[in-house]
């Protein structure tokens, strides 16, 4: 199921392990910029290939815009986490793909990703303890077919299905959360 261009779990394209990209070209260039339209509409701050249908292992990321005029999301192509820190602290979690809820997921507060950008340049991301920390770790387990619930207790996800569920009966839609 999709709302607003956005799938929503449980489509099997959210837990599929994600092929890298192999070349830079203007299909790749045409999908970034209609993911990057599809994040803005659902108030999204970041957003995974898989959530558009497409299992390639590409993400776009912005977590300080305020409007269109500052929105200018990096794109991550087969991004990769080289470093992270042992510390795992707890971060209340929204998604675009499962609307309607938060969960909280503990993560490391230290990340550094290795990835490409639209030139072909291999960047560095550094981030601890912020929003761009958690969600570079948020859209790369996307690449990797891991959504929030994968990353919960069992006893908890059956709480955060149930919610979800209940949500998508309300209406959720993308980027909307308790």
């Amino acid at each position: 199921m999709e709302i607003n261009g956005i799938v929503l779990s449980p489509d099997p394209r959210l837990r599929q392990e994600c092929a890298e990209v192999e070349e830079i070209n203007s299909d790749l260039r045409a999908l970034v910029e209609r993911m990057k339209v599809q994040m803005f509409e659902n108030s999204g701050c970041g957003l995974a290939a898989p959530q558009v249908g497409e299992t390639i292992q590409l993400a776009i990321v912005d977590t300080e815009y305020t409007s269109e005029k500052d929105y200018d999301p990096y794109v991550l192509i087969n991004p990769v986490i080289v470093e992270q820190s042992d510390n795992l602290v707890p971060y209340n979690e929204g998604c675009l793909s499962i609307p309607g809820i938060n969960c909280e997921i503990r993560r490391p507060d230290r990340v550094v990703v290795e990835a490409y950008n639209l030139e072909g340049e291999c960047i560095r991301y550094e981030a601890a303890g912020d929003l761009f920390c958690v969600c570079l770790q948020h859209e790369i387990d996307h690449l990797h077919g891991k959504t929030m619930f994968e990353r919960l207790l069992p006893q908890q996800r059956m709480h955060a299905m149930r919610q979800y569920q209940d949500a998508l009966s309300r209406g959720a839609r993308p980027g909307e959360t308790e």
